[in-house]
């Protein structure tokens, strides 16, 4: 059997993901959205750079199934966590883009998905490492999640710097140029 004969038989059968839990925060509206015309600024956003350079000072709790809070046990012991979640705001037609510009901005080049953090992707699954604030019970409040308001949990893992650190790795240009824009300076 080739490789596309393996793929079509099984690895495109659906197959369903629970959320763990909920993101409560103040951010309503996504930064940027996904259409028809790819990914652009959410006019109701002053800007989706400012709006992501801002997201490092966001508190946001996530509320987990109060069935799953043994789940959390040893959680305090880290400063920071990964967090996967969905993107529940991306509908159809952005789940159909397959190029965009990165960050809605056109003077970066077009880029296939797979190749940016963009939103918008066939499965919205996405990941922010958090720094963990507090943890009462079946809830976290964490810094720095870029989730929007009622964003469904996925999982949660501890962040350990060394295991996803690597040396002499490589990164195009235009995402450089995005970093100096989008990173604040507690994360350098």
């Amino acid at each position: 059997m080739n490789d596309e004969a393996a793929v079509q038989a099984g690895c495109l059968n659906e197959f369903v993901l629970n959320p763990v839990g909920i993101i409560k925060n103040g951010i309503k509206t996504p930064p940027l959205v996904a259409g028809e015309q790819g990914l652009t600024v959410n006019e109701s956003c002053e800007s989706a750079i400012e709006k992501m350079a801002n997201s490092p000072e966001t508190l946001s709790e996530i509320i987990l199934n109060d069935e799953l809070e043994e789940l959390l046990d040893g959680i305090d012991d880290y400063s920071h966590l990964v967090i996967v979640y969905w993107g529940h705001e991306i509908g159809d037609q952005g789940r159909k883009l397959k190029r965009i510009h990165p960050a809605g901005q056109e003077d970066y080049p077009l880029k296939g998905i797979y190749s940016t953090f963009s939103p918008a992707r066939p499965n919205p699954v996405l990941v922010t490492v958090v720094k963990l604030i507090e943890r009462d019970g079946p809830r976290l409040t964490v810094r720095g999640l870029d989730a929007i308001d009622n964003s469904p949990v996925l999982d949660i893992k501890p962040y350990v710097a060394e295991l996803f650190s690597f040396k002499n790795t490589q990164i195009p240009g235009w995402i450089t140029k995005i970093l100096e824009e989008f990173v604040d300076e507690s994360r350098k």
